[in-house]
Order: C-alpha cells, then sequence, then structure tokens
C-alpha cells in the first residue's frame, strides 16, 4: 500500500514530548507473559472455580484454537449483579429514558436482580437450557437488559437482534442460531412512528425452517399485538406468576453470546464471545481504557443490538458496579440536537461513548452548540467515539464545544473492546487528530504488506493483530470453524486480519483509514478514501461527507465526493466542487484524480450510523446489489442514484425492483 503524501504536522514529531513510560510497561508485559498479566486481571471478577490455566492457544494447520482460563467456572450475570448486593443493592443499576423523558426509570441492583431471576424462571420453566439460544428481538427497553442477563443466568446463549430488523434477515438468523425461544415485543419506537414487531416476527418464522417452541411478547402500550395461541406467552403475565432462578455454573470457554455482523458473501458472520474471557475483559477495559469507577455513570449511546450495546450499555458497566444509562431516544429529533446534552445533564452522566455519525447529524442541527448551553455538564469528564473513523473536523468541533477530553477508540465486533485505544486509566496521551492513538494490552498490532512483511512507520497497509489476541475477542464463528479461519487467519498466519488498513506513525500512535476495500487504485495507485474525506470534510461549508472510488474507463478507479451541507449554506455546488478539488490537489496531489464532488441531503447509512460505501460505489457503477436490512432509510438509494444520473457520473442505472 501507498506511503503518507502529506506530513505528519511538526509539533507531532518531536518524540521527547511523548513520555509513555507507563503505558509501555504495561503494554509490554501483556504481550510478553499474557499469562502472569491476564491471570492478574482474571482475579478482578468472582469466580466459582478460579482459573488456573490462562492461556492455552494451538497454532496447528486447520486446527487454530484460542482459549483464555480453560478450567475456570463462572456466571456472567452473578458477576453483573449478584456479587454487587451486598455494597450496591440501593444504588441505580439501569436508567432507562424512552423517548418521551417523562418515560424514565431508575432500576436499583436489587430490582435488576428480582427482574433478572424471574425472567431467567421464565426461559427455565420452557425447557431452555444451558447451552440453549434464545434470540431477543426488542427495543432499547429495561426488558431486553433482563432478558440478556437471565439467559446468561441460566447458561443459554442469548442471540441479539436489532429490533426491527427485516424478516428475512431475521429469519436467516433464527435459522443459523436455532433458538428455542424467543423474547420480543409489540413495538419499537422510531422517532414519531411505531414500528409494530409482531408482523416482523411472525414473518420471519414462516420463512424460517427452524420454528421456535415459544414466543414470549411483551405487550407495549402504545401497540397491542396478537399472540398466537400455542406459541404465544404474554409477557407480563408470565412476569407475574414466576419466581426467582438461581445462577448455573458455566465454564469460562462456554458461549455467552452469538452476535451477528455483516460477511462478504451476503450470509450473516455469527460472531462467538466466550464468558470467562468476555468477563475479564470487559472489567479491565472501564477502568484501564474509560478510567470510570465504581458508582459512576457512564452512557453508552448504541443500541443493543450492536457489540457496544452488548459490551458498553449491559455488560461491562455492570460488571465493573457502574450506572448504565438505556436510551431509546435519537440525538436529534426526539425533540432536537440538544437531546444527548439534556440526558447528560439530567442523570449527570461522567463518561459518554458514542458514534461519531451522532455527533456529526448534532453539529449539522446545531453547528455553534448552542443548545449545549442550556444545560449543567459539570458532571461529564471524557467523550469516547468509535464505530467509525472519526474525522478530524468533527473530533476539533467536540473538543472545542465541551473542552473535554474527546477520546477516539477502534474496535469491531469480533474483539469486543477496544483493541486501540487512548488508555485513559493507564495514561493519557496528547490526541492526534485522525488516530486512536495506541495499541491496548494485549493485542499486538502491525502494519503488513502484500506479503505478510512488516512496514515501517508512516507506511500504509493491512491492519493485523498477532495471534492470540486478547481475552474477549472471539474464538470462533458459530458452527464455523472453516469460515473464522477463511475470513481472519489464513491470508497472513500468525495474524489475525482486521479488513482494515492503516498505519502507525514514528510515536506509535496507529491510524485507522478505513476498510481495506476503500483503499482505491487510481491509475496504480493506491489511495485511502480516508485521507480523502478527512480533506473534504474540513471544509467549512462540508456537515458531512463520504469518498467513494467509482470505475473509469482510463484509470481503473477515480474517487468521487458525496457532500452534506450544514444547515443554512448556500455555496453553489459548482463553487463548492471546484474548491473541494482543489484541496485535495494541495493535500494529495493531481494524483488522487479527484473531481467530482456531488450535494446530498444525506447519506445511506446503517441503523447504526456506519455510511454504506460499497453500495453508493455500486450505484455509481450500475451494479447489480442488495439493499442492505441495516439501513437507515431505503429511499436515500433513489437520491444518490439521481444524484449522479443528473451530473452523468458514473454509469448509475435505475435501483432495483421493489425498492
Amino acid at each position: 500500500m501507498s506511503e503518507k503524501i502529506y506530513d505528519v504536522p511538526a509539533e507531532w514529531s518531536k518524540r521527547a514530548w511523548i513520555d509513555d513510560a507507563k503505558y509501555r510497561e504495561m503494554y509490554d508485559r501483556s504481550v510478553k507473559d499474557p499469562n502472569g498479566f491476564w491471570a492478574e486481571q482474571a482475579k478482578r471478577v468472582d469466580w466459582i472455580k478460579a482459573p488456573h490455566k490462562i492461556e492455552n492457544v494451538s497454532f496447528a494447520p486447520g486446527n487454530i484454537s484460542i482459549k483464555w482460563f480453560e478450567d475456570g467456572v463462572l456466571n456472567a450475570a452473578y458477576n453483573c449483579i449478584d456479587r454487587h448486593l451486598a455494597k450496591r443493592a440501593n444504588q441505580t443499576a439501569i436508567i432507562w429514558e424512552g423517548d418521551d423523558p417523562s418515560q424514565s426509570k431508575h432500576i436499583t441492583y436489587k430490582e435488576l436482580h428480582d427482574e433478572v431471576c424471574r425472567m431467567a424462571n421464565i426461559l427455565r420453566t420452557r425447557n431452555v437450557k444451558k447451552g440453549d439460544r434464545v434470540t431477543i428481538y426488542l427495543p432499547m427497553i429495561p426488558e431486553a437488559a433482563y432478558a440478556i442477563l437471565a439467559c446468561a443466568r441460566i447458561g443459554a446463549i442469548h442471540s441479539v437482534v436489532f429490533g426491527g430488523f427485516a424478516p428475512h434477515e431475521l429469519a436467516i438468523r433464527i435459522d443459523d442460531a436455532k433458538p428455542k425461544a424467543m423474547l420480543s415485543a409489540s413495538c419499537g419506537i422510531e422517532f414519531d412512528k411505531i414500528v409494530p414487531y409482531k408482523p416482523l416476527l411472525d414473518e420471519a418464522i414462516r420463512q424460517a425452517s427452524h420454528q421456535p417452541e415459544h414466543c414470549l411478547i411483551l405487550q407495549r402500550p402504545m401497540c397491542h399485538a396478537e399472540l398466537r395461541t400455542g406459541r404465544d406467552v404474554d409477557w407480563e403475565t408470565a412476569v407475574n406468576q414466576a419466581i426467582p432462578a438461581d445462577c448455573v455454573e458455566v465454564a469460562a470457554t462456554d458461549p455467552l453470546y452469538i452476535l451477528y455482523t455483516s460477511g462478504t458473501t451476503g450470509k450473516p458472520k455469527g460472531i462467538v464471545r466466550d464468558n470467562g474471557g468476555h468477563a475479564v475483559a470487559m472489567k479491565y477495559s472501564m477502568k484501564s481504557v474509560y478510567n470510570i469507577e465504581p458508582g459512576d455513570v457512564y452512557w453508552a449511546a448504541s443500541d443493543m443490538g450492536w457489540a457496544v450495546g452488548h459490551s458498553y450499555i449491559v455488560y461491562a458497566p455492570l460488571i465493573h458496579g457502574c450506572t448504565t444509562v438505556l436510551f431509546e431516544g435519537k440525538p436529534i429529533r426526539t425533540p432536537d440536537a440538544g437531546t444527548f446534552w439534556r440526558v447528560m445533564a439530567d442523570h449527570r452522566v461522567n463518561v459518554f461513548f458514542t458514534a461519531p455519525t451522532a455527533f456529526r447529524a448534532i453539529k449539522k442541527e446545531d453547528p455553534e452548540a448552542k443548545l449545549k448551553g442550556n444545560y449543567d455538564l459539570s458532571a461529564l469528564k471524557i467523550i469516547f467515539v468509535a464505530g467509525e473513523r472519526c474525522d478530524p473536523p468533527t473530533l476539533h468541533w467536540l473538543q472545542e464545544i465541551s473542552g473535554l477530553p474527546v477520546i477516539d477508540h477502534w474496535w469491531q465486533t469480533e474483539s469486543g473492546w477496544a483493541m486501540v485505544a487512548n488508555m485513559m486509566g493507564v495514561e493519557e496521551f496528547p490526541v492526534k487528530a485522525g488516530s486512536a492513538t495506541k495499541p491496548v494490552c494485549g493485542y499486538e498490532l502491525k502494519i503488513l504488506d502484500e506479503s505478510g512483511q512488516e512496514l515501517p512507520a508512516n507506511q500504509e497497509g493491512y491492519v493485523c493483530i498477532k495471534l492470540p489476541m486478547a481475552p474477549g475477542s472471539l474464538p470462533t464463528l458459530w458452527n464455523d470453524d472453516a469460515r473464522f479461519r477463511s475470513s481472519y487467519l489464513n491470508r497472513f498466519p500468525g495474524y489475525y486480519l482486521t479488513g482494515d488498513g492503516g498505519y502507525v506513525d514514528e510515536d506509535g500512535y496507529v491510524f485507522i483509514m478505513g476498510r481495506v476495500d476503500d483503499v482505491i487504485n487510481v491509475a496504480g495507485h493506491r489511495l485511502s478514501t480516508g485521507e480523502m474525506e478527512e480533506i473534504v470534510g474540513s471544509h467549512p461549508s462540508v456537515a458531512e461527507c463520504a469518498v467513494v472510488g467509482i470505475a473509469d474507463e482510463l484509470r481503473g478507479q477515480r474517487p468521487v465526493g458525496l457532500v452534506v451541507l450544514k444547515d443554512g449554506q448556500t455555496i453553489h455546488e459548482g463553487d463548492l466542487e471546484t474548491q473541494l478539488v482543489a484541496l485535495i490537489r494541495e493535500k494529495i496531489g493531481a494524483v488522487a484524480y479527484f473531481r467530482n464532488a456531488l450535494v446530498v441531503k444525506r447519506l445511506p447509512k446503517t441503523r447504526s450510523g456506519k455510511i454504506l460505501r460499497k453500495v453508493i460505489r455500486q450505484i455509481a457503477d450500475g451494479e447489480a446489489y442488495s439493499i442492505p436490512s441495516t439501513i437507515d432509510d431505503p429511499a436515500i438509494l433513489n437520491e444518490i442514484a439521481d444524484a449522479f444520473q443528473t451530473r452523468s457520473i458514473g454509469n448509475a442505472f435505475a435501483l432495483q425492483e421493489g425498492l
């Protein structure tokens, strides 16, 4: 891959300015003595049987095995709830706030214990046993957390599917996990729209080959669902009849949950999370990465259906003894772009974590952050962002309006927690715009070239992790070891292939530049669209942008920018395009061959906020594509196609039938 084209700012070349002794000592021990390092961290969780075999790995061809705490026995729900009852029974465990601020609940650890115990008994009396799967298809309500923890309590493997997923996608996940029971609700809420879930659930089960034995349905007051006799069970009635259920003993290497993520073949990959490594990693990360103490209020503004929701709405905050915020609303239009600030102020949030796209949405509607001034944010100490690369303009805006550390960190569904971060509980480093800072303890990160050789500083290549990865990372895919190896391990033997491209600078800072698929080849020059997005996003009129490589007969590919303007901007599209072309030429050079910038009202995204760059490229190139089930609004794709066609750019044809 390419060497960096533009220089690192001069102030960052003063290496003596960065003293990393404390971090370096801890990090070096984690990769040189993983047994000793993680044995110490394991003491911070409660074990039924403490482990003595800390790391057990085998890299034999065709039989790669990575096990952590293999002989340990524990229970994840016990670590989240029971072990805190002696000290924190009356502390709030979960703060739930709905779309309407008046719909809020404070649930203590004692109340959480009671709810989870009853939920566990409901499953157990319906013959759900240790190792059985339970699919959870719920909105962002407390019952979703109860369901997750109830499964963990009885040793069942939960599979959370984003509430409102299309029936076909839900059916695929049902057939793969083969759940004995499903837990759902009558509806969810998307802004001011009520989304009935039960018809979607019924259609998914109709399409699926596997038929769950039981469906537990929570009736929400804004929408009533018709129950099917013999299969469906009313949630409230069942809860009122339930008696508490004790925790079961679970091996550290037993699966805790399956979480599906997109795969290149169209079939989702079932990421498996184990019990022991996961619990240790979650506990370790809360202090070392997020620098938060037990009893503090932690808010990850995500969804239960994503990895962030699993790790940092439910498990990590509760294992650590924090108060976690569960929010059903959105960053804007509930009712305005001050919603996040209001929730932080109302609940005295100490550490906040969300995706950069949420702040870009807020910035677009309230560019001067005037609404923030209405709220007391004195309790807030740090803002974290992840889920996608944090572009420098968004980072700088957040730093300016908050006056707080704004920490970008990088991880994946597969890792379950941060692989690169500014480890605020170990040693705080100066922030470099565009960098997630340094590798987290336990993750030996390398930048490799096409042949698998490690690259020197400031040269871009494949971001890989030397095996074994830290505890908490996926040990395999659900019922598909072969795909696990082919997807992640075979390309560079001895390494986990993240699928991202990037580089490490001379100070050890890691820059993730986007998926390897987003590296485009322009007349033989491999260029990162992430770099171009940084530059386009720095223009004062631009709220957010995406740069994709479209087919070019002469050069193979060429970049095109899609731009969303800030509210109130009236710059002409032609003038903006001219300025952006000049900006790219200045920062990267004519070799980039950036010629076009299209102004659009919005960008197509998943519900978690990731821009669908591949679909944009396919539209521009006139290729057949699938409409992702995770897309926020399919109608946006028509607008994107119209933008390309109006400007006669690319080869955009009519969209697929059925859109």
